[in-house]
């Protein structure tokens, strides 16, 4: 389980990023990398994380579901992920 705050840097850093969207987007397009350069660091989308939406793990993330492979796994055999089944050969 990911501390908190580590959480809530991440919702941060998303909220950050959409604010600042359209204008990053405006001055790329008129290559004024200068003024880029000034607006905030956590504005820019490269520093975003994908996080397991219920145990906030950066690794192992499975980007269809959005939560780790860990936490897939243990819903996946509570028949609690609707389609997925486990294979059998």
């Amino acid at each position: 389980m990911a501390k908190e705050s580590v959480k809530a840097r991440e919702v941060k850093r998303q909220k950050m990023v959409a604010k600042y969207a359209a204008k990053r987007k405006s001055l790329k397009d008129a290559g004024d990398y200068l003024a880029l350069q000034k607006l905030p660091k956590d504005a820019s989308p490269v520093r975003l994380h994908n996080r397991c939406k219920l145990t906030g793990r950066p690794k192992g993330y499975m980007r269809q579901f959005g939560i780790s492979r860990i936490n897939f796994r243990e819903m996946a055999l509570n028949g609690l992920i609707p389609g997925v089944t486990k294979a059998s050969w």
